[in-house]
């Protein structure tokens, strides 16, 4: 009988470079959420790819970024915990020949740790291919990587040739979830992502940057197989209260019925929802309530 492989692989990266859709696509489902807007990953998502080879586990972290406030930190300690104990790492970067802070400073993180790793030049539909050479030689020169991988994670290209790079980073080993499985993530944390995905995608400038959602809610009515969810989307201001919930409701309705679909399709279930929203002033600058929201790495 043939010995399966299993380990894991982390995914970093500046913000907004395509890590959660790398993620979603090598997984094959949407577990962790996507935006246009930087910063849309804030916990460590834990995506899991079976194969009939056995099972690798990716670590979607957040974008690194210089910390301005409390959630910033918790997010830079997320990734610099993420690329410990790993087999491997996946440094995601857009096709141009920038090396910045936050590279330089996961590379150095990858050196330190001795780390196998592959440059991911990511969103290749976006350029010519003649300008990657300029990308590619930058980054050639800052780290001796394992492999170096243009690819799109929207289009699907490269990423067979990126899972064959992976996989010859894990150690042979029992699966570390049951093969049925593509996140470790409560369906209810999922859902809540979900909910603050659409704030993200429907409001403008900072307002959805300022907004936490705490699921108050999730449970299965016995009767008609309906799950019943509750949530409360909490924003920094009053003037943010208001204009999440819009002109006679209508921007509260439009988030929370995209919202409500999606839930419905990860769940493949009818889901109830209903939102409220909440002010707590400036939470992303104390440290108890980053904690209190959710944003701990326990």
């Amino acid at each position: 009988m043939e010995k399966k492989l299993c380990g894991v692989v982390a995914v970093v990266g500046r913000p907004n470079v395509g890590k959660s859709t790398l993620t979603n696509a090598l997984v094959g489902e949407k577990i962790a959420i996507v935006s246009p807007k930087p910063q849309t990953t804030r916990n460590r998502v834990t995506g899991v790819v079976n194969r009939p080879w056995g099972q690798m586990v990716l670590l979607d972290t957040p974008g690194l970024h210089r910390a301005r406030s409390k959630l910033d930190e918790y997010m830079s300690q997320v990734v610099r915990h993420s690329v410990a104990d790993v087999d491997g790492a996946l440094l995601v970067v857009e096709p141009m020949a920038k090396l910045g802070e936050a590279e330089e400073e996961l590379i150095r993180r990858i050196k330190e740790l001795n780390l196998p790793a592959a440059l991911v030049i990511n969103k290749i539909d976006t350029v010519k291919k003649e300008d990657l050479l300029a990308v590619m030689a930058l980054y050639g020169q800052a780290h001796p990587w394992a492999a170096v991988l243009p690819i799109s994670a929207r289009t699907g290209e490269g990423l067979e040739e990126l899972e064959t790079v992976a996989k010859g980073w894990l150690p042979q080993g029992p699966a570390l979830f049951p093969e049925d499985m593509t996140t470790d993530q409560p369906e209810r944390q999922v859902c809540a992502e979900i909910l603050r995905e659409k704030l993200l995608l429907c409001l403008d400038k900072e307002v959805p940057h300022g907004t936490a959602v705490e699921m108050t809610r999730f449970v299965q009515r016995d009767r008609d197989d309906v799950i019943e969810a509750g949530a409360t989307i909490f924003c920094e201001r009053e003037s943010h209260k208001g204009i999440i919930i819009g002109k006679g409701g209508a921007m509260l309705k439009r988030v929370s019925t995209l919202a409500r679909q999606d839930m419905e399709r990860f769940m493949g279930e009818k889901v109830f929802l209903e939102t409220w929203v909440k002010v707590k002033e400036n939470w992303r600058a104390s440290d108890i309530q980053v904690r209190n929201l959710g944003y701990r790495e326990d």
